[in-house]
């Protein structure tokens, strides 16, 4: 009887478990730090929407309170000095025209005071504009 030799033959034995672990820890990291968004401190009363839709807060957001004062991002300005904090602002590789900008105003703000405020968005190239609401309920 011929006996068949193994040691020409090994059999590699890769275990995924290490591997599985991992990629599910990093998931776990990327889902968790991802949900966390700085929203800025102003006390806004938002118009209700029944159309609203999330969306994820990435960009400049301009906000315009009742009481007659504008935000950029976190920092007050006026509508003269808004343009420039635009036309100063890095977008990274992003061009302009594509950057997000997200347009807070309180429902109590005129909508000449919004539409102003559209055109010194667009003047300063930007031309992905929303609007933030609430949903209605």
């Amino acid at each position: 009887m011929k006996i068949k030799s193994r040691r020409g033959k090994i059999q590699p034995n890769v275990d995924m478990t290490p591997m599985i672990d991992i990629v599910f820890q990093l998931i776990l990291f990327f889902l968790v730090s991802t949900t966390f968004a700085i929203l800025p401190g102003i006390k806004l009363n938002l118009p209700g929407s029944k159309t609203a839709e999330g969306t994820a807060m990435q960009g400049i957001t301009i906000t315009a309170s009742d009481d007659g004062l504008l935000y950029f991002n976190e920092k007050s300005v006026s509508p003269d000095t808004l343009k420039l904090e635009l036309m100063g602002f890095d977008t990274g590789d992003t061009k302009k025209t594509e950057f997000p900008v997200s347009l807070e105003a309180d429902e109590n703000v005129t909508n000449g005071t919004i539409v102003g405020l559209f055109d010194i968005i667009r003047e300063s190239g930007y031309s992905v504009i929303s609007l933030r609401t609430t949903a209605k309920k």
